[in-house]
């Protein structure tokens, strides 16, 4: 008996031991809307190899591109829930769940994209993301999306009057409402992949987005004529469910930090490749691109979306003052 009941304990023992170490581990799985090749693709793919490596196996990422997992807003909803451990999002989308987040939308807030991370690497970036981990999303690293431009069907956009009476395509954020029936136009929130057909078949009339998109989902073939507004310049994330990065410990918090952060450093460079060469593919095909001489103009019809805004959300003037102010 007694040794019967020694052999129970010891085989107990070994028991929990080998589910101590199975706790230690993690197989995460992570959320990317884009294809095979993108700069966004090849960084995650990137990321997840650097985490398997800076924590010695203890945390694994399956990665699973192209949307398949579901669309973006759902996307987000499973990181913040833990159904998902990590998402490559753009911040648009977040900006409804988290206040802070939605200041990157206001049109023209940033002057250029070196601007932008200037504000995102210094007290701005801090405070966004004090705002989003408090929604249950840490971001880990910012990657870039360019500046997003306008397109259509029919005809260049030179002023706010070219962009009245038009059906646009924008993502799901009442600032990107607001945005376009200030231009007066007709926004259209709709799922980035219901896109290419709502152009060909007049669903609406245009869309916005940076180079790379608008060449990679092939809606320079509906839509070929390109206008340099540059109105948005929208930050994309490598974000952690809340949970997942606080149960870490601090060592493997700065592994998966450090991993997030290379992985931003070669997204940044491909991606400015990819905006030179998709720019170059689509004007050979023959898109008709025109530079917006005076945004002027555009940025004067923002003044109510800005004052709607700072209106609802009095507590964020700090933020956006301090965004205006970074040289």
């Amino acid at each position: 008996m007694f040794h019967f009941k020694k052999r129970s304990l010891i085989g107990a023992a070994l028991v929990l031991s080998m589910l101590g170490t199975a706790a230690t581990a993690a197989d995460w799985r992570g959320w990317n809307i884009h294809v095979e090749g993108y700069p966004n693709t090849v960084a995650m793919d990137k990321f997840a190899e650097l985490l398997s490596e800076k924590t010695n196996g203890e945390i694994t990422l399956q990665m699973f591109h192209g949307g398949t997992l579901g669309s973006q807003p759902d996307a987000i909803e499973q990181v913040r829930l833990g159904a998902l451990e990590i998402g490559n999002f753009n911040l648009g989308p977040i900006g409804p769940i988290a206040a802070e987040a939605n200041v990157v939308s206001l049109p023209f807030i940033f002057k250029d994209v070196p601007h932008m991370f200037r504000v995102l690497n210094g007290e701005g970036g801090a405070m966004i993301a004090e705002g989003m981990a408090a929604k249950g999303l840490v971001p880990l690293a910012w990657y870039d999306a360019g500046a997003r431009s306008f397109y259509n069907g029919t005809k260049p956009i030179n002023t706010p009057d070219d962009v009245s009476g038009m059906k646009v395509r924008v993502m799901n954020n009442d600032l990107y409402s607001g945005m376009i029936s200030e231009l007066g136009g007709n926004p259209s929130p709709m799922a980035f992949a219901e896109v290419y057909q709502s152009l060909k078949t007049g669903v609406v009339d245009g869309a916005e987005n940076n180079w790379p998109s608008y060449e990679s989902t092939g809606h320079y073939e509906v839509a070929g004529y390109y206008s340099l507004s540059q109105h948005l310049i929208i930050p994309e994330c490598v974000c952690i469910n809340a949970d997942a990065y606080n149960a870490l410990s601090d060592e493997m918090k700065a592994a998966v930090k450090e991993a997030a952060m290379e992985s931003a450093a070669l997204q940044q460079e491909l991606w400015a490749a990819r905006e030179s060469s998709s720019r170059e593919m689509v004007e050979k095909a023959g898109v008709v691109t025109n530079v917006i001489d005076d945004k002027g103009p555009f940025q004067e019809a923002m003044v109510p979306v800005y004052e709607a805004y700072l209106s609802a959300n009095p507590d964020l003037r700090p933020l956006v003052e301090l965004i205006q102010a970074t040289e």
